[in-house]
């Protein structure tokens, strides 16, 4: 009941804006790599169903919570799903977004910027699962190394597997239906949609 607590049960629906915010990305965008990054963050949040119903470890504090809707807490799916998030966008920064322009202090400082705001908003996240009494401190450590795990795999498998699958599958005829894209051959996409649309509006 306090503001702290208030404060952090908000921010602990970062999940669900998250997941909001994909699919808004792929009804707007439908490029093949946001797909991706969902469908990891979908079969992320499998792995950790699957973990908590084999080691089955109690929450912590069961009676405190009557709405919750799963009785297992290792580990801990809000802190495996955030660090999943946020440890695939550090890679997606660095390795598959490339310089496209003279900038390079200006384009190192937001990733820098960027990827410090991914990693706190992770800890806290984690933080408000113990300090809300959803999960130990234990469940959301290892809630959050299964995610950096999952992120560092599933980015593995995007880039080496399915990225060079990409052009065949936008050229599938249901790919072209639905105005699905690949992007992955443009080194900085959000440089590329800013200088198309400048040109494009004047």
């Amino acid at each position: 009941g306090d503001f702290s607590g208030q404060l952090l049960a908000y921010l602990s629906l970062g999940p669900i804006f998250i997941i909001v915010g994909f699919v808004t990305l792929i009804i707007f965008k439908r490029e093949l790599h946001t797909i991706s990054f969902l469908g990891g963050l979908v079969f992320n949040e499998g792995v950790n169903w699957l973990i908590k119903n084999v080691i089955r470890e109690p929450r912590p504090c069961e009676e405190a919570h009557s709405t919750v809707t799963t009785k297992y807490g290792m580990p801990s799916s809000h802190s495996q799903f955030m660090w999943f998030f946020s440890v695939y966008s550090f890679l997606f920064l660095y390795l598959r977004m490339h310089q496209t322009n003279n900038a390079r202090f200006l384009d190192l400082l937001w990733r820098h910027v960027l990827s410090l705001c991914l990693v706190t908003v992770a800890l806290l996240v984690s933080y408000s699962r113990v300090y809300l009494l959803y999960h130990t401190w234990s469940q959301v450590l290892y809630g959050g190394v299964a995610g950096s795990i999952m992120a560092i795999a599933w980015f593995a498998f995007t880039q080496e597997i399915l990225t060079p699958l990409f052009p065949r599958i936008a050229a599938w005829p249901i790919s072209e239906f639905f105005l699905i894209r690949d992007t992955s051959l443009i080194p900085n996409i959000l440089w590329f949609e800013y200088t198309v649309t400048r040109a494009e509006a004047r």
